[in-house]
């Protein structure tokens, strides 16, 4: 019996991009961007160039912002590509703002196996907000449920630059503290505003700002 032309279309597998089309999508270079800082902050960090890993990790929040305002202009990107772009940015965001912390912490407390908790913590509160977000998304167009893991890194950076009021073990202990709290207000059952519109061009100066701070004290060390 010869196949209908319908039933041949039905039967027939859909033809997929390949993986690396996806990453060529302009938004998605922009996540890539923002996790190449990201890697660059774990990198510094490890060797105990905290300065420069802090000037890494606010600029993967301004890269990670800037994807989502170049995905929401762009005009004819399918909903596969928006399905793409979403998976990459949360996998990018568990490593920017939740592996890239801990390290942070780790390292500057020298590795010392009790700074081992609250990395773990950080990673996980970051793990289990990322997902609640995937499944429920916003509280309404402009909140989240518990703090977003970027400003995380906003308030990190700023607390940073008073480090050298600080002895070391001191500022390590303030730094494990401050983390641990972050890390609760990520998961708390609060709403927090969605930071959009014109944020975006106060979080580009605030990070221009710091990334100037810190390159200065860096400087004189």
């Amino acid at each position: 019996m010869k196949t209908s032309p319908d039933n041949e279309s039905a039967t027939q597998p859909v033809s997929q991009k390949t993986i690396l089309s996806y990453g060529a999508d302009l938004p998605n270079i922009c996540s890539l961007f923002g996790l190449f800082c990201a890697v660059l902050a774990i990198y510094f960090a490890a060797v105990g160039m905290f300065h420069a890993a802090m000037i890494g990790m606010i600029w993967a929040v301004c890269f990670d912002w800037t994807d989502g305002i170049i995905a929401r202009n762009m005009k004819g990107r399918t909903e596969v590509q928006g399905l793409f772009g979403a998976q990459l940015d949360s996998l990018i965001d568990i490593v920017s703002f939740g592996i890239c912390p801990a390290i942070v912490l780790l390292s500057y407390g020298s590795f010392s196996p009790w700074y081992l908790p609250g990395a773990f913590i950080i990673v996980a509160t970051a793990a289990l907000r990322l997902s609640y977000f995937n499944v429920f998304g916003l509280v309404d167009k402009s909140s989240y449920l518990g703090m977003a893991l970027d400003n995380n890194v906003i308030i990190l950076v700023f607390v940073f630059l008073f480090n050298g009021l600080f002895k070391h073990s001191t500022f390590s202990i303030i730094l494990y503290i401050l983390l641990l709290l972050l890390a609760a207000l990520n998961v708390a059952p609060i709403k927090t505003p969605k930071l959009a519109g014109r944020w975006y061009y106060v979080l580009i100066i605030y990070s221009v700002i710091i990334t100037t701070i810190l390159a200065w004290q860096w400087s004189l060390i």
